[in-house]
């Protein structure tokens, strides 16, 4: 078995860079590999065992946005208000995105942004998933529920990429069938449009889906879970809070309140510190994991071996370098197995993900108890200590004392606040990295949807339609669990929902897709938001509620901060959809794929599909 899924491996990928390099820049051999390769019987692509093989694929391209340098899931990051790109030695890093961020540029580059990784691999998702569908006809089955438990699951795939595509693009098109010639007419269908079939397939998917499935694959829950968010995203809200209860319900799913995992008998930890332990998101007994993507030590992906999380290499600060003592001495050393070893302990940071203050500081303010933000689960610049070799070796009085930002005089002992200085999450970021000698954050599993989610997805839902009291019991379920102070109807609205996620969710959650979702449903209903503005579909790209979060509760873009390279940070209203990649709307001569408002090319746009032409 093995040989032939290595087989129809090479083959899928012969035929997925049909549609994916189609839709991306592309080279003109690949417009002439022969797409009846895909049709050999070595594919097993009758079978379900080939079905399945594809979707195992499927999964590994959802996978692959949250492992190894710059990963995908960064750019969400830095396209909300938790973070911004924190690289601040050289030019090109997305930060001063009026100038940076554009339709020809590079847009798929760990050193620069991900966005053209989301358009080429979504869609590549998205080929994976119509080819199973497409194909179900022609395969036996050992019953009727294993084709619908695959049928399911590929649906789930569509609409997953679907859903993030239309919050990330807005207008793009859309593809319901296996495309297997080369084609070069494709148009843009409204986002609208888009998530309403998505919503449909998901409700039909609902039951098909089996309740149970191995970790790592696609279940019952995680397609509700799913369709909680196409439902909000449609405003449908009633439909969300039901969508979301079916989870909260089912009886298989719960929020873990107790000590659990490798470190459960280690009293000075607790459960949230357990809940995010990578040994531990995919153990038996983690009732609230819904959707996880596994990795582990030696995991093959496509015949490469994967870089595992990196993420303390992104997301922790650059904290080793730059940082002096009061005395005007360096401070800190990040070789291993000195007399304070603190990169073993912290990774070797480079700041990339920064965080910024509004994810760091503001949001934790009235923390009181919390344990997501309490001493060893939350670290503190002035929790590490002068550490460099060289100070002990002086005698200087400073070594092994807590770091400090400022002198008496206000002078900064850190050149470098951006990247080197700011506040993280060490019981989320902290993974093992057995392999390195400096560790960047080794290999294990991630949550995508847990149950923490769908309460707060549900509490928006009841929020959107004013029933207050009932957003802010479920706000508490995710509160009580952390031991934080409870709420009442009173302080609920978006941005008490929008600080919970980010407490809750950071470096979990797809943050840009979920802001971007909340300042559409704003447009769609009218409603004014807490900050007394009210927004519209019409002037979408010129003023929405993605902007306005983002200049409200950051103090980055806009007031001339610049980069110790020289780079400023500028944003736009219209960054709150991302520019279509040129190279897809070039190639495409026969049809037209539109831009979106604000990026050159633009002005070519002709109206959107707004129904799904019938397929013959």
């Amino acid at each position: 078995m093995k040989k032939i899924i290595n087989k129809y491996h090479k083959s899928v990928l012969r035929a997925v860079c049909v549609l994916t390099l189609l839709l991306t820049a592309c080279e003109e051999e690949f417009l002439d590999a022969d797409p009846q390769s895909f049709f050999t019987p070595s594919n097993a692509l009758n079978t379900p065992d080939g079905f399945n093989s594809l979707l195992s694929q499927a999964m590994r391209n959802l996978r692959a946005e949250y492992y190894g340098d710059g990963a995908p899931m960064i750019t969400e990051n830095i396209f909300s208000e938790v973070s911004v790109e924190g690289t601040t030695d050289k030019s090109g890093p997305a930060q001063d995105l009026n100038l940076l961020i554009l339709p020809d540029a590079n847009l798929n580059s760990a050193n620069y942004n991900r966005i053209g990784w989301f358009w080429q691999e979504f869609y590549k998702g998205i080929k994976y998933a119509n080819t199973v569908i497409g194909r179900l006809d022609d395969a036996e089955f050992d019953s009727e529920a294993q084709k619908n438990d695959i049928f399911g699951r590929a649906l789930f795939h569509r609409a997953y990429r679907y859903y993030r595509l239309t919050q990330q693009f807005g207008d793009i098109p859309l593809i319901l069938e296996e495309i297997t010639t080369p084609r070069l007419d494709f148009v843009s269908t409204t986002r609208e449009t888009i998530l309403r079939k998505m919503q449909e397939d998901l409700n039909m998917a609902v039951p098909m889906v089996n309740e149970v499935s191995n970790n790592g694959d696609i279940n019952r829950a995680a397609v509700l879970h799913l369709l909680t968010k196409v439902n909000l995203a449609l405003a449908d809200f009633d439909a969300a809070i039901a969508s979301a209860s079916q989870v909260i319900n089912d009886g298989t799913h719960a929020l873990m309140t107790s000590r659990f995992g490798i470190d459960a008998d280690d009293i000075t930890k607790d459960v949230t510190w357990d809940l995010h332990q990578v040994e531990n998101k995919s153990a038996p007994g983690n009732t609230e994991g819904i959707l996880l993507v596994i990795d582990r030590l030696g995991y093959e992906d496509n015949g490469d071996f994967s870089g595992g999380t990196s993420i303390m290499r992104q997301a922790t600060p650059l904290w080793w370098r730059f940082i002096n003592t009061p005395d005007g001495q360096n401070g800190m050393s990040d070789n291993p197995g000195i007399e304070i070893d603190q990169v073993l302990q912290y990774g070797r940071g480079i700041g990339r993900n920064r965080g910024t203050a509004y994810s760091t500081e503001q949001i934790w303010e009235n923390a009181n108890a919390d344990q997501r933000f309490k001493d060893g689960n939350w670290v503190e610049m002035e929790d590490l200590v002068y550490n460099a070799p060289s100070l002990k070796e002086a005698g200087n009085s400073f070594y092994g004392k807590n770091l400090e930002l400022y002198l008496p005089d206000g002078t900064p002992l850190c050149s470098d606040t951006i990247r080197n200085w700011y506040d993280f999450p060490q019981y989320k970021l902290y993974v093992e990295d057995p392999l390195a000698v400096k560790p960047s954050g080794g290999h294990g599993d991630w949550y995508v949807y847990r149950l923490a989610e769908t309460y707060l997805l549900r509490a928006e839902a009841y929020f959107w339609k004013g029933q207050l009291a009932l957003a802010a019991e479920d706000i508490n379920v995710v509160r009580r669990r952390v031991e934080a102070d409870e709420i009442t109807g009173a302080d609920v609205n978006i941005d008490y929902i929008l600080d919970e996620r980010a407490r809750e969710l950071y470096y979990e959650e797809n943050r840009k897709t979920e802001l971007t979702r909340i300042a559409f449903i704003f447009a769609k209903i009218g409603k004014t938001a807490y900050n007394g503005e009210t927004y519209s579909l019409d002037n979408f790209s010129q003023k929405n509620f993605w902007y306005d979060r983002i200049m409200e509760v950051t103090d980055f873009y806009n007031i001339g901060l610049k980069t110790i390279h020289g780079d400023e940070y500028t944003m736009s209203p219209y960054h709150v959809l991302w520019p279509v990649p040129a190279p897809a709307i070039n190639a495409n001569t026969q049809g037209q794929i539109n831009q979106n408002e604000g990026y050159p090319g633009a002005e070519n746009n002709i109206a959107p599909l707004t129904t799904i032409p019938e397929t013959e």
